[in-house]
């Protein structure tokens, strides 16, 4: 069993089904059952998502005084969850609104209130660390701290830049400097993906690169083998929404390629926890265990040897 820090964002979360983007304007619309609530924030489902593939999670993240920051330790000890690295210290929780439609197409708006502005103890980060094997930090303020004693301590660092549009991200810089493992999404890519993940390769140390593709699967780049490959998307069950997709890619790669040491297969059972989890309305939701995970991996094999490759990947000068 592995044991994963991760220091992210929890919020709450309230979806709209819409019936297509654009919106058009009118001055009252009944979605019935087309709007729920429901804990969630990038930390959050990581932590879920690792929690239901049977790892063991120490999450730090800030949650407010308020009722929202009150359900999220709710909904953490109704998940199994521990809230040991919780503060509630802001005077408010994040909140985020995500509107879908029938496509599974999402806009995701996120008040983050001041937890921009706020700092998590380093103290109680180092005790965490210490406890656990991975350390998943999250691309959000208060885990920037994090990333010098994090690389000091020799374990392997995982972080999500989302999407990214800048190789030279001045907020992001940071934490690409310090990731072994480096994922991100195409959405805002000012190249193509296979262009952008070899210039990543030469800008930044990280020993692995996966971008996000949404339909068009997943991109990853080996540093040790010199290869890029592409993994293609699999139908598992209907799409709902895609939002919380790259969370689900990220975690499950990562419970799979640390306990296996094989990037490759990790990445096939990625984009297929992934295609499972977007089945579901809530970035939080939808997870698979590790059996069921096999299992439908297994069922989907015959699609996902239609991988395409790119050799070499780009190593830095």
């Amino acid at each position: 069993m592995t044991t994963f820090l991760v220091s992210g964002l929890i919020n709450r979360e309230t979806t709209l089904h819409i019936p297509g983007f654009p919106l058009q304007y009118e001055p009252v619309l009944y979605p019935f059952f087309g709007i729920q609530s429901r804990i969630s924030g990038v930390g959050y489902n990581l932590a879920c998502a690792f929690t239901a593939l049977g790892d063991e999670v120490n999450l730090l993240s800030l949650i407010g005084h308020d009722h929202a920051g009150q359900k999220a330790l709710e909904t953490l000890q109704r998940d199994g969850i521990s809230a040991e690295f919780i503060i509630a210290q802001p005077a408010e929780t994040a909140q985020s609104v995500i509107l879908y439609d029938d496509e599974g197409r999402r806009q995701i708006h996120v008040d983050l209130k001041d937890i921009q502005n706020q700092e998590y103890s380093l103290r109680r980060y180092q005790m965490a660390a210490r406890r656990s094997d991975v350390l998943v930090l999250c691309n959000i303020n208060f885990s920037r701290p994090f990333l010098k004693p994090a690389v000091n301590s020799g374990k392997l660092i995982a972080t999500d830049v989302h999407a990214i549009s800048d190789l030279n991200d001045e907020y992001n810089g940071d934490f690409m400097r310090a990731a072994h493992v480096l994922f991100m999404s195409d959405e805002k890519l000012p190249l193509p993906p296979e262009q952008w993940i070899r210039e990543v390769m030469r800008a930044y140390r990280c020993e692995i690169a996966v971008i996000g593709m949404g339909k068009q699967g997943a991109m990853m780049a080996v540093r040790k083998d010199e290869r890029i490959v592409r993994v293609p998307a699999v139908d598992t069950r209907p799409v709902v929404s895609s939002v919380g997709a790259g969370d689900a890619l990220m975690a499950a790669f990562l419970h799979c390629y640390v306990r296996g040491n094989d990037p490759y297969l990790a990445l096939e059972k990625a984009v297929v926890f992934a295609s499972y989890k977007v089945g579901s309305v809530s970035a939080s939701a939808g997870f698979l265990d590790d059996d069921s995970l096999t299992a439908l991996h297994r069922e989907c094999q015959p699609s996902l040897t239609d991988s395409a490759r790119w050799e070499p990947a780009a190593t830095p000068e």
